[in-house]
C-alpha cells in the first residue's frame, strides 16, 4: 500500500511557501520536507488537522492511496483463488453429467 502526500500540490495552489506553512502549522521545515518527499511513515491526526486548517482543505486533498505492485499481485492471487473456487462446482457438475 502506498499513501501519497500531495502537500506540494496544495501549497502550490495556495502559493504558500514551505516556511510560511511550517510556521503556521507548527512543524519544522525539515519535517515538512519529509512529508513532501514521501518519506513520512506516520502522521498524527492533530498534525493532519492543523495542516487542513491552514490549507482550508480536507484530509483527502492531502493524502491519496495508490495500489502498489505488491498489493496488485495479492489482489490478483486472491481473485484467481476465488475464480478457481467458483469453477470447481462447475467441473464437478460436468463430470456428474457425463457419467
Amino acid at each position: 500500500m502506498a499513501i501519497i502526500v500531495r502537500l506540494d500540490l496544495e501549497l502550490a495552489r495556495r502559493k504558500m511557501s514551505v516556511g510560511e506553512f511550517s510556521e503556521r502549522v507548527g512543524l519544522t521545515p525539515a519535517n515538512v520536507a519529509v512529508l513532501k518527499n514521501g518519506r513520512a511513515k506516520a502522521i498524527r491526526f492533530s498534525t493532519l488537522e492543523a495542516m487542513c486548517r491552514v490549507l482550508d482543505c480536507q484530509p483527502g486533498d492531502l493524502l491519496q492511496w495508490v495500489e502498489d505492485a505488491e498489493d496488485a499481485e495479492d489482489a490478483e492471487d486472491a481473485e484467481d483463488a476465488e475464480d478457481a473456487e467458483d469453477a470447481a462446482p462447475t467441473i464437478e457438475a460436468e463430470q456428474a453429467a457425463s457419467r
